[in-house]
């Protein structure tokens, strides 16, 4: 058994690559790397979750660290919990992935996610657990915990109750009054509470797929697959919709007239925003490398500088961290609101888009339309056999050049590895959407002649 983290924790099918040992072994290093707690541990609605959560938080308790069961909550949910209590966090989840999929993220103390460097030494102290064997933990197992020393395993009625009240401090006192939205909970994390959230927000609000089921998440629904999302806020006359991830720390919106508007958007419209009322550190937002050139082209008219990182929240959440800066995130949906989260937050940031639509009293179409023109942009997935050998795969990037130097400065390529996937994602933005879907097709074949194809 092995584990590897990728952009968001560690993921794979429950109970065959994401063991319960594999999973407990993981809470004895957690507990070893980054202390007793006691651990906020939070999952979603899959079947699974139940199992891996039991199986964590004995790794933990075994380590004689204390665990606090928050039970199904968003990610966000316990990220906020772990800020509030200085304390460190783990969620069972695998965010939008289909059901039998599972994972573990892990939080550090206040709520943020892992670097590199505490990552590799995770991975270290648990290769040395399974290499003593899964009964002792330790070479010798003298240093076992017992009696008293065993971590306690407690729960926490109130943690869903508590975070409702963070995000809607938010609002400022503000009502949502007079909006109609759609809730799209996907069946996962954000069931329970979205309808509740946006209703004590004085929004009128239609919820749909907040039935889990435990093999429905994400299934059909949520931001994956908006388009029943999408019909319901046509057929409603809805002002908006909003579709969440399965442990909701994402959310895309859909307008009147039923089309999405993406995390792209979303950043551009609360970056200007911010901006206008004087609440944008150092007038700079944070991106990643996927977001697309529309996005940073509107920026730059706005007097807004861009900040590039790789993919994933907590490199953007590092960069605001670092910067002191105050808005981030990423096309997919996460949005980092540095002054309120420690991480994306669908719930936080569907309420605080409302709210400037609320604001403005004009419809989400025309604002986000007048916010950023994207780049007709392609992006394809290739499963590969070989994903590890992008770096040096050298006909590739001859390749990639190419079709650069013929896009100039009208267009954009990214090549990257799945942090968690044998997939190797390829993106073009071009003038034209035939042009980026041409260059596309080009880069896929040299990508699976280098890489050979996923058996």
């Amino acid at each position: 058994m092995s584990l590897t983290f990728g952009t968001d924790g560690v993921r794979g099918v429950a109970n065959q690559d994401l063991t319960p040992e594999l999973v407990l072994a993981l809470g004895r290093a957690a507990a070893r790397v980054l202390g007793a707690g006691p651990w906020q541990l939070g999952r979603d609605t899959r079947v699974s979750g139940p199992l891996l959560a039991a199986a964590l938080a004995a790794g933990f308790a075994a380590e004689g660290a204390g665990v606090v069961d928050l039970g199904v909550v968003p990610t966000p949910a316990v990220a906020a919990a772990c800020a509030a209590r200085e304390l460190p966090g783990a969620v069972i989840s695998a965010s939008h992935n289909p059901y039998p999929d599972n994972g573990v993220k892990l939080f550090a103390a206040g709520g943020r996610k892992l670097s590199d460097e505490v990552e590799e030494q995770l991975e270290a102290e648990l290769r040395e657990i399974l290499a003593a064997g899964a009964h002792s933990g330790t070479p010798s197992g003298a240093d076992a915990k017992v009696g008293a020393e065993v971590g306690r395993i407690d729960a926490d009625p109130d943690a869903v109750a508590i975070y409702e009240d963070h995000v809607l401090a938010a609002l400022e006192g503000r009502s949502l009054g007079g909006l109609r939205i759609v809730l799209d909970c996907a069946n996962g994390a954000a069931s329970a509470l979205a309808g509740e959230v946006f209703r004590r927000a004085g929004a009128d609000v239609t919820v749909l797929h907040a039935a889990p089921d435990g093999t429905n998440i994400n299934h059909g629904c949520g931001s994956t697959h908006p388009q029943v999302a999408q019909e319901a806020v046509r057929a409603a006359g809805a002002d908006l919709g909003l579709a969440f991830d399965g442990d909701a720390d994402r959310v895309l919106a859909i307008d009147a007239a039923g089309d999405l508007v993406d995390g792209d958007h979303i950043l551009a419209l609360a970056a200007t925003d911010l901006r206008e009322r004087g609440r944008l550190a150092d007038d700079t937002l944070v991106v990643t490398v996927m977001s697309n050139l529309g996005l940073r082209l509107a920026m730059t008219a706005a007097g807004i500088h861009v900040v590039e990182t790789k993919v994933g929240d907590r490199y953007v959440l590092e960069a605001l961290e670092q910067g002191g800066w105050s808005l981030g995130g990423e096309q997919s949906g996460h949005v980092i609101y540095r002054e309120l989260a420690t991480t994306g937050d669908g719930m936080l940031t569907g309420l605080l888009l409302c709210d400037l639509v609320a604001r403005r009293g004009r419809p989400l179409r025309d604002l986000a339309a007048a916010a950023m023109t994207a780049m007709p942009q392609v992006l394809r997935n290739v499963r590969v056999a070989e994903r590890d050998g992008l770096a040096g795969a050298t006909a590739v990037w001859e390749e990639v050049a190419a079709v650069e130097r013929e896009l100039g400065d009208h267009g954009r390529v990214l090549l990257r590895p799945s942090g968690t996937e044998p997939v190797v994602r390829v993106m073009v933005e071009a003038p034209t959407p035939d042009a980026a879907d041409a260059a596309v097709r080009r880069l896929i074949e040299a990508v699976t002649r280098a890489l050979g194809a996923e058996a």
